[in-house]
């Protein structure tokens, strides 16, 4: 029987607290930290233990394909795979009572109505955005609504009603029934706590017991401890909220105003700078509080804060005229939708990256045709792991790497290669990241920066396609 035990950890928001609990258990665990400087960690304790750092969101899916025996994540995620694979091969073994959040359906004011009454009523095609499409298409089916569409998206839904969605399904506080953006809380749909979580098989089949062991023991004294400070616990429940408070109603938005998407995350500040250089002045962007609506001194144009791996769709859509994305996303969009209207307006020089194809440095190519040859034969399909589903797919097929699986990451991917995927399409501006973690780059796809899009079957009244017009001149003086 294998020996070694392998866990996955999160990374984000449940990582301090899950060090401090493992910590309790004296796993002897360094570099568990914020700015980790390496995914595989080993446990002093446990020499036989081999843990790894991921992204939340792709630990469910790591432990349900049997990549791991053990997990930690949110029950959120959790119930985001099993409510469309409710056969996988997972075991919720333990509510580790920390990292509490509860899945609200909220809506706006001013869209299809503050209640779920409302909702069922209306008869036109209800469009609910959500980072959790799964949990959001089960729901509206359990809700018996007459239409709807849900729109998948990598975060920040909450910016999308009402304009762009009637409905939202988002995280938020515990006992939250108001949010920002105008919008209240008109069902509680999950509450979420971290889980200690198994493959089913490991389970029946391994020795967890020691290690388990060392969690259950140390959980209960550390968890009075949290409680004796003040910090939250407690076990997740499920209900419904009956009162719904009154918000003032969301202003509508005047005919032939622009619609501008600008990015969150890492990208904010050269946008930012950009933003100033052509006088456009943008206020509380970036924002301390988590603004995702700033005003700008731009004249009919509306601005929300949004993913950019998000901005294509949602230009495709109509839901925006002008996005600030990179190039690698328009990209990503175009392989999966060659006709979609989205076009790139302009390059705007910032945010330059190379997407590359990434392996294990122990690998004795150098080239995506060594690659090749390398495994010519073999009966088991190369996993290809990616943010970019799309370009990692093309770039398989284009090579002609015969059986391949596309592994869907959202982010930390380099602990993937090479004990859960033979080849990583990613992004990187020096490459010192991928050489840090003993893998190498055998190929550049192609260069990506920041651009400007916009949608160019868009059919806009005369006053917008001169405030667009005159957007892009302002853009082009600053970048020259």
């Amino acid at each position: 029987m294998d020996k070694q035990l392998k866990i996955a950890l999160p990374k984000g928001r449940l990582m301090a607290e899950t060090a401090a609990l493992l910590g309790k258990a004296g796993w002897g665990l360094e570099g568990y930290h914020e700015g980790a400087r390496s995914y595989r960690l080993r446990a002093e304790r446990y020499p036989d233990l081999l843990a790894k750092i991921f992204h939340e969101k792709d630990i469910p899916i790591q432990v349900a394909v049997g990549n791991y025996d053990l997990g930690i994540c949110g029950l959120d995620w959790i119930e985001e795979l099993l409510s469309k694979y409710p056969s996988s091969a997972l075991v919720k073994l333990r509510n580790l009572g920390y990292g509490e959040t509860t899945l609200y359906l909220v809506a706006s004011n001013s869209g299809v109505g503050v209640n779920l009454a409302a909702v069922r009523a209306n008869t036109a095609v209800i469009r609910m955005a959500s980072e959790y499409p799964n949990l959001a298409e089960s729901f509206a089916l359990n809700l018996r609504l007459k239409r709807f569409s849900i729109f998948p998206v990598w975060g920040a839904a909450e910016v999308y009603p009402p304009e762009s969605a009637d409905l939202a399904l988002i995280s938020g506080k515990k006992r939250e029934i108001a949010f920002n953006h105008d919008l209240v809380a008109i069902d509680r749909v999950l509450d979420s706590s971290a889980y200690l979580i198994a493959n089913r098989a490991s389970w029946e089949c391994k020795n967890l017991s020691e290690v388990l062991a060392s969690i259950e023991s140390a959980l209960t004294p550390w968890l009075i401890e949290r409680k004796a400070k003040g910090e939250p616990v407690s076990a997740p429940k499920t209900g419904r909220i009956r009162a719904i408070s009154a918000q003032p109603p969301a202003r509508q938005m005047a005919k032939g105003t622009v619609r501008l998407a600008l990015p969150d995350g890492h990208q904010q500040a050269p946008t930012a700078e950009l933003l100033a250089r052509a006088g456009i002045r943008v206020g509380d962007y970036p924002s301390a509080t988590g603004n995702r609506r700033p005003i700008s001194s731009l004249p009919g144009v509306s601005i929300k804060v949004i993913r950019p791996q998000d901005m294509p769709l949602q230009v495709a859509n109509g839901n925006f005229d002008l996005a600030i994305t990179g190039q690698d996303w328009l990209t990503e969009h175009l392989y999966q939708f060659p006709s979609s209207p989205v076009t790139k307006l302009l390059s705007l020089k910032f945010g330059w990256v190379r997407i590359v194809a990434v392996v294990s440095k122990d690998l004795l190519v150098t080239d995506g045709y060594q690659l090749r040859q390398l495994y010519a034969g073999q009966t088991a399909p190369i996993r290809v792991a990616s943010e970019y589903t799309n370009i990692a797919d093309k770039y398989a097929r284009d090579n002609r790497l015969g059986m391949y699986r596309v592994i869907p990451t959202w982010g930390a991917s380099e602990a993937f290669v090479p004990e859960d995927a033979d080849l990583l399409i990613e992004n990187t501006q020096t490459g010192r990241t991928i050489a840090r973690h003993n893998l190498k780059i055998i190929d550049t796809l192609f260069e990506s920066t920041a651009c400007l899009i916009g949608n160019k079957e868009n059919v806009a009244s005369r006053k917008k396609r001169s405030r667009v017009e005159s957007i892009i001149k302002i853009l082009c003086k600053a970048i020259s």
